[in-house]
Parts: structure tokens; C-alpha cells; sequence
């Protein structure tokens, strides 16, 4: 339950930071807003299971408390996938085009509301209960609901693209700020993607079984991706940090990709090994000679493979930086051994031109008139 708990509790605190610091931008206040609605939707939540599931009638109404979690959720996602993203970092629209979009966006949240309160039917996080409030015999109200779930999602998918064409027509400061959140975002979205290609893998699985533990870890990783966003929004808005992200975006990348292949090395190699040892031994039991020598395999591969991978990104996604990091190290390389002026002042302006780009460079050596003045006297 904590685990659920954590990342949710970072919108308030985040949001509360950016209201006290940035109170004319409303970005703090949403997040304050998605926070204690989250936190709401989770409360009333455990309080139905508790009435109903865990134990039944030691609370008083639990259906109809805990039912406000199915409008509570949906408000909760529809403020997080559209005016925070809308609005986001300045707290203004991206021009007045986009004004349309933010009232449609506000009527389909209020009718997220209107609509999912009296929808009949099960509940879903009340081990099926049927919704008190909802209209039985009308089911009309259910579709209506679900109409304007998926008018929601156009929403969200409208939100998204404004931020697209506001990173596009800005630059600077902006497309760092912007980056924030992209990155936060592709987390959640790389955590999600591996959930239903897990999903759609096992669906065939009928065992009716626990979970695995991998599973539930995977589960409590999408949720604590959740935390991402509003941290990310917190380093934006407040501008603390700003550049970093470019640091924590290549790092992301060198030890996702090698921690992805190492644990194919792994699997792969206790898998090689348990077939070799099977053949020549015909024993069933798993030997610890594969995990041995796959564990050996990952130490001797660590460093290696990161380099590679780490210059492989370099120059796939940091091109320009690569090629002046690699400029730089010649030019280090000939500093070593140039022992001619005129030569080493050519190869230095030729590296600042190549690697910094300016529109002028120029270099002014100071006469050593300390060293001719001490001859003179000698």
C-alpha cells in the first residue's frame, strides 16, 4: 500500500513548493489539486474494501464511499493528462488558438463526473459490488459514460500535441523545462508498454495463481514511475537544475540498455549452461555452475559493454558534442608534443573554431616583457 501511496504524494508536496514559490503560476496548484484527489480516490478506496471485502458491515456505508473512487480517478487523470500538460511550464496557453481546447477540456471533466456518479453497474475496485448510486435500468448512462471517457482521451491527445508544437516553436530555456517532462513521461509510458506486453504474452496463463514476484515488482515500478512527473515538473518550473537533464537523459540510456543485455547475457547464459549440463550429465537440477558462470560472464562484460554502449549514444543522439569531445582529446594529444608557436596558435584557434563554432575567433599572445626587461638589465 505504500508503494501505491509514495509517488501520489509527491504531487502535493511538489505542487505545494511551486504554489509558495511561483504562486501566479497555476502548474503548482494543479499538482497540489491532482495530489489531494489522488489521495482522496486512494482514501475512500481502502475504505469501501475494508467495509465490504475485508470486513464486511464494521464500517458504515462503504459502497457509497467507496463508489467516489470511480469519479475521483478519472477526474484525477483528466487534470493530469490535459491542463498540466496544456499549460505547462509558464502556466499560459500556448496562444489563443488553443483556448477552445482548455474549455472542452474543463466540460468533459465535469461530465466525467456527472456521468460516471449514476452510471449502473459493478464496480470495479469493490470486488464487483453494483454502484449505489447508479441508475439501474438505464444503461444508457453507461455508454454516455464511456463516450465521454473516450472524448477525454482526445483531450489528453490534444494536450499532447500543443506541448509538441510549443517545444518546436521555442527554444533555450523552454525546450530544457520541456524536456523534464518528456523524459518523466517516456518513463511512464516504457513502464506501461512492458505491462501489456507482459499482459498479452500471459494472457494465455489460466492458472489462476499469484502472481509471480517479478510481476508484482514490475507493477510497483509502473506505479513509482508515477513519481517522475511531478518531480520533473518540480526541477522545470522551479528551474533548478535545468540542464541536467541532458546528464540524466544519456545515463538513462548507457545503463537501461546495459542492464537490458546483461540480463540477457544472464538468463541466457544459465539457460546455455542448464542445456549443456543436462546433455552430458542427464540430471534435471538446476547446477549452480550456470549461475557461476553467467555471474563471471556479467563481470567481465560490465565495463566493456558500457563503453560501447556509452560511444555508440554519443554518437547516435550527441553527435555534436561527441565530435567535440573527440576534438578536443586530439587537440590535447598535440598539445603534448607541439613545441612550435605559431603552429600550436593555428591548431588551438582551429579547435576553438571547430568545436565552440563562434563567428570570430581570434588569439592575442601578451609579450614576455618581464623576460626581455630581466636580459636587458642581465
Amino acid at each position: 500500500m505504500f508503494v501505491f501511496v509514495l509517488p501520489f504524494l509527491a504531487f502535493p508536496l511538489v505542487g505545494a513548493l511551486i504554489a509558495s514559490k511561483r504562486p501566479e503560476n497555476p502548474i503548482g496548484w494543479i499538482c497540489l489539486a491532482i495530489g489531494l484527489l489522488w489521495m482522496l480516490n486512494l482514501a475512500s478506496s481502502g475504505y469501501g474494501i475494508y467495509g465490504l471485502v475485508a470486513r464486511p458491515d464494521s464500517v458504515p456505508f462503504p459502497a457509497a464511499i467507496g463508489s467516489l473512487g470511480e469519479w475521483l480517478g478519472p477526474t484525477t487523470l483528466g487534470l493530469l493528462g490535459t491542463y498540466l500538460i496544456l499549460l505547462f511550464p509558464d502556466g499560459r496557453l500556448p496562444s489563443k488558438r488553443w483556448r477552445p481546447v482548455a474549455w472542452l477540456s474543463g466540460a468533459v471533466i465535469v461530465l466525467t463526473i456527472v456521468g460516471n456518479a449514476p452510471a449502473p453497474g459493478p464496480l470495479s475496485d469493490l470486488d464487483g459490488v453494483r454502484n449505489p448510486f447508479g441508475l439501474e435500468g438505464r444503461p444508457w448512462v453507461a455508454d454516455a459514460r464511456d463516450a465521454v471517457f473516450l472524448l477525454l482521451s482526445l483531450c489528453m491527445l490534444a494536450s499532447a500535441v500543443s506541448l509538441v508544437l510549443r517545444y518546436r516553436r521555442s527554444g533555450g530555456e523552454v525546450r530544457e523545462q520541456i524536456k523534464w517532462i518528456a523524459f518523466a513521461a517516456s518513463v511512464v509510458a516504457l513502464a506501461i508498454l512492458v505491462a501489456v506486453v507482459d499482459g498479452t504474452l500471459s494472457a494465455s496463463d489460466a492458472t489462476g495463481g499469484a502472481h509471480p514476484l517479478w510481476v508484482r515488482l514490475l507493477e510497483d515500478a509502473i506505479t513509482l514511475s508515477f513519481a517522475g512527473v511531478p518531480i520533473a515538473v518540480g526541477f522545470a518550473v522551479l528551474k533548478y537544475r535545468l540542464y541536467d537533464i541532458e546528464v540524466i537523459v544519456n545515463r538513462t540510456l548507457v545503463y537501461g540498455s546495459l542492464t537490458a543485455m546483461l540480463a540477457l547475457v544472464y538468463f541466457g547464459g544459465v539457460a546455455t549452461t542448464q542445456a549443456i549440463f543436462r546433455a552430458l550429465t542427464a540430471q534435471e537440477q538446476q547446477p549452480q555452475l550456470a549461475i557461476v558462470v553467467s555471474t563471471l560472464a556479467i563481470a567481465a562484460l560490465f565495463n566493456p559493454l558500457r563503453r560501447r554502449i556509452q560511444s555508440f549514444i554519443d554518437r547516435r543522439f550527441y553527435r555534436r558534442k561527441y565530435d567535440a569531445r573527440k576534438t578536443l582529446e586530439t587537440f590535447s594529444a598535440k598539445l603534448r608534443d607541439e613545441t612550435d608557436l605559431e603552429v600550436l596558435n593555428n591548431e588551438l584557434v582551429g579547435m576553438v573554431r571547430e568545436t565552440m563554432q563562434p563567428t570570430h575567433v581570434s588569439l592575442w599572445l601578451r609579450p614576455d616583457t618581464v623576460s626581455k626587461k630581466g636580459a636587458q638589465d642581465g
